[in-house]
């Protein structure tokens, strides 16, 4: 086993094929949908150069926006910061521009299928990411109240945390079916996968992470539960994911979203970034060397959206942050779904009350990092008396919860991440600056590691980052409590819109907020590419009948409908 202890359920052999499909709630095959020659679909061409507004300059709206321009469509993109989003790496001043941090998204699994499509599109190449206890990871410490235990491998931690394991295992066994939905999920068995989901979401929807555990025979020590809470499975403790809803965790353990990650050598931003700048071979209506940055005058997006209504003729109309007004026949919006309620002025007709509602309700977690740069990756010395390293990727119950070693060569300047938080954990950091923050830090990591002087190889100024704090974020990602399965379901299948009325259609929401399985890229893709089919679909649009849309298909996968009554 490759993640951290307690680890999900063995994986099926590697002779069966991958998990391709990002959550039980939606199977349909995104990656087959990307890879088909016949391409995404096609508008009619009197609708050729169209203007579309696509809000959000983060991955989902670089994407919503490349594929709209192929199908010959104008985007018009405004961004508010910068390209990325929560794909943001940034550099050291100061330091060798190789040396970067990633303050958002920073590893990927293998499952995240329509994500690699575009990752292999662009020719940017991955690489292992040192979670605790994972192959690419040299060693690995688990502090717990004082008490470090140092491991290359499971088998070298003390038996408390292979029963631990054992009981998430049967936890997941027993109450959610994990290998007969890892196999369905598997094998694309999509009315296999709709009677094991439909059955949980009816019996779970409202029963938190934590509940589900004590519900269990096998989490039945308060203890394992601490530990399980400290140290977690996959990248780490998820305690500070307990009071949300169990469908969220069981959604990335089907899929094995915390297993096996890969990182993106050079930073997860040059995805969006190339993206803007690709001028793609099969494009329709603009001239072969267009790319989205030749769409837009000086090749940058336009400012952030300060306001959106309709108006005439079920026009959407958009004013930007320079006072400009123009109207589209369609939008998709990808930026966090709150900041229409705050930093965008918002007509109420934009969306049905119901919509409102989820969005409204919707859950952000908080998330902090701080980075240092460092002059070699000195962990890897060898402590003369044990022979371990002498620092290790850390897992613990003090402040910093987790930090992570990163190196490109023995040689070379490296990257430390002092503290990657969640929840009331990333608030505690709040307050503090950067250099406050790594103070406290570098204190609890040495008591952790008593002998080794971190300072002394730090050769730059740290770089940090609370989401929560962000004003166009304000929050890292999105996670359901108990009760909101309803709210999701509204806003992911809000790309249906020939079940809305038509004074409500036209604008498409979209990014990983909307998607079942928030906080990873994946989702982003994903609702990205539910959009395009919507404004295609709205425009007259249709798809090849050899490759099939998420909508043409959407009767028979549709997310299951919980009873309002």
């Amino acid at each position: 086993m490759t993640s951290t202890v307690p680890n999900a359920v063995q994986h099926a052999d590697a002779q069966q094929p991958p998990i391709t499909m990002f959550g039980p709630d939606f199977p349909y095959a995104y990656d087959d949908f990307l890879a088909h020659p016949a391409g995404l679909g096609q508008i009619p061409a009197t609708e050729h150069g169209t203007e579309i507004a696509v809000v959000g300059g983060g991955l989902s709206g670089i994407v919503a926006a490349y594929e709209l321009m192929k199908m010959g469509l104008k985007p018009v993109v405004y961004e508010a910061d910068r390209i990325g989003g929560r794909l943001r790496t940034v550099g050291f001043e100061g330091c060798d521009p190789s040396l970067t941090a990633e303050m958002g998204a920073m590893r990927f699994p293998p499952s995240s299928t329509a994500l690699q499509h575009y990752i292999d599109l662009v020719g940017l190449e991955t690489r292992p990411f040192p979670n605790p206890l994972a192959e690419a990871t040299p060693s690995t410490v688990v502090d717990l109240k004082g008490e470090s235990h140092y491991a290359t491998t499971v088998d070298d931690l003390p038996q408390v945390y292979r029963d631990v394991m054992h009981a998430w295992n049967a936890c997941l066994e027993e109450g959610a079916d994990f290998s007969d939905m890892n196999r369905a999920m598997r094998e694309r068995d999509v009315p296999r996968i709709r009677e094991i989901w439909s059955r949980l979401v009816e019996k779970l929807d409202n029963q938190t992470f934590y509940g589900f555990l004590c519900d269990s025979e096998a989490f039945r020590s308060f203890r394992h539960r601490e530990i399980f809470g400290q140290v977690g499975f996959g990248t780490g403790g998820w305690d500070t994911d307990f009071p949300n809803s169990i469908l969220e965790i069981l959604r990335v353990v089907y899929s094995e979203a915390d297993d096996h990650h890969r990182g993106i050598v050079g930073g997860s931003q040059q995805l969006p970034l190339r993206l803007w700048e690709r001028e793609p071979q099969k494009i329709v209506h603009w001239p072969y060397g267009t790319s989205l940055a030749s769409l837009h005058e000086g090749g940058v997006p336009r400012p952030a959206v300060t306001r959106l209504h309709r108006t005439a003729g079920n026009g959407i109309t958009v004013t930007d942050a320079d006072g400009s007004i123009r109207t589209f026949r369609a939008a998709v919006f990808t930026a966090q779904s709150w900041m229409l309620l705050s930093k965008i002025a918002c007509d109420d007709s934009l969306f049905p009350i119901d919509h409102w509602t989820a969005i409204e309700r919707t859950h952000y977690m908080e998330s902090s990092k701080l980075f240092v740069p460092v002059d070699r990756p000195f962990w890897l010395d060898k402590d003369e008396r044990t022979g371990r390293d002498v620092m290790s990727m850390t897992l613990t119950d003090r402040m910093t919860r987790g930090t992570y070693l990163l190196d490109d060569g023995p040689d070379r300047p490296a990257v430390i991440c002092l503290s990657y938080t969640w929840c009331d954990d990333s608030l505690k950091w709040l307050p503090l600056s950067a250099g406050e923050r790594m103070e406290v830090m570098l204190k609890s990591l040495g008591e952790i590691y008593p002998g080794v002087d971190i300072r002394k190889h730090v050769i730059g100024n740290p770089v940090t980052v609370s989401w929560e704090n962000e004003p166009y974020f304000m929050g890292a990602f999105k996670a359901n409590l108990p009760g909101h399965y309803r709210y999701q379901r509204r806003l992911f299948t809000h790309f249906m819109q020939d079940r809305l009325p038509a004074d409500k259609r036209g604008i498409f929401l979209a990014g990983d907020d909307i998607s079942w399985t928030a906080g990873w890229a994946e989702g982003a893709v994903q609702t990205a590419l539910n959009a395009v089919w919507g404004v295609m679909h709205q425009l007259g649009g249709t798809t090849d009948p050899a490759n099939p849309g998420p909508g043409d298909v959407y009767d028979e996968i549709a997310p299951v409908e919980l009873p309002e009554d």
